[in-house]
């Protein structure tokens, strides 16, 4: 059995990144946690991140990072020694927590990577997600702009008997 963990970072400009991983080693669900927390500040330092804000469900983690709360689990203090190292490297890092129900697109994330294996170092391509207010065919509906009423064509025909020269 693995772990799905699920982190995503969110741009100045509100632009979302999500990244999921599988841990395939045993490990806790707290573990799990400080491996999601380290992942997104990786990314966020390899992007060239300087301030950064961190978000998590974990109080746990966000707690003992913010030194509020003391780390005792001996699996726990690698974690929170190395994330503090990384933490050095910005200009600013803040660590807040958020209830899971206001974290619900990293637990997909994280349900979504633990429901399937992925051959080691093979990457996934992007997932797009995106809201619609309209069905997809009401898209390709274009309306025509002639200003004329939408009978024209066939009252013209019946006064006339001849269709418009653009009807075939």
């Amino acid at each position: 059995m693995w772990h799905g963990i699920g982190v995503i970072l969110i741009s100045t400009k509100k632009q979302f990144m999500p990244i999921t991983t599988g841990l395939y080693f045993d490990c806790t669900n707290n573990m799990a946690e400080y491996e999601a927390c380290a992942m997104g500040i990786l990314v966020a330092l390899e992007s060239k991140v300087r301030v950064q804000e961190v978000y998590g469900d974990s109080a746990l983690v966000i707690n003992h990072l913010n030194q509020e709360w003391e780390t005792q689990d001996k699996k726990l203090i690698p974690y929170f020694t190395y994330i503090k190292e990384l933490s050095l490297q910005f200009d600013k890092i803040t660590f807040h927590h958020v209830p899971c129900e206001n974290n619900q697109l990293a637990g997909v994330l994280a349900t979504l990577s633990s429901m399937f294996q992925i051959i080691r170092n093979d990457e996934i391509p992007p997932i797009k997600m995106e809201s619609r207010d309209h069905p997809t065919y009401c898209h390709i509906v274009e309306e025509e702009t002639d200003e004329k009423l939408w009978y024209y064509d066939i009252k013209h025909y019946l006064i006339n008997r001849e269709y418009l020269p653009r009807i075939s």
